[in-house]
């Protein structure tokens, strides 16, 4: 993505309001200091791709060596503990609250089956 002037940035300027950096030394109120603020955008969208990249990568090598992802199963481990008591007549918050665990866990195992 690269700096390019919208709407706002034209209204802020016609009020003569601009952007000067004074620890980076950036100041956008110049053409240099524009076409420096496109620069870096082009390299953060550079890191930004190179990053997803990365990641893309090892989740597949994850996946690979066989590994689970996303998050842990952790209502569905009770799915029949959840019917059992729900068939004998406990309230579904009820059946959360002895379980630990959600009461939309509970539901959906409940409508599931």
């Amino acid at each position: 993505m690269t700096y390019v002037t919208n709407h706002w940035d034209r209204r802020l300027e016609h009020l003569g309001v601009g952007f000067v950096s004074l620890t980076e030394a950036l100041d956008l109120t110049t053409p240099a200091g524009r076409a420096m603020a496109s620069l870096l955008a082009v390299f953060v969208e550079f890191e930004r791709e190179i990053l997803r990249e990365r990641v893309r990568a090892g989740l597949a090598h994850a996946r690979q060596n066989g590994q689970r992802l996303g998050r842990p199963v952790t209502a569905a481990l009770h799915a029949d503990q959840v019917l059992k008591l729900y068939r004998a007549g406990i309230t579904q918050a009820e059946i959360a609250r002895r379980l630990q665990i959600e009461r939309a866990s509970v539901r959906r195992i409940v409508a599931a089956k």
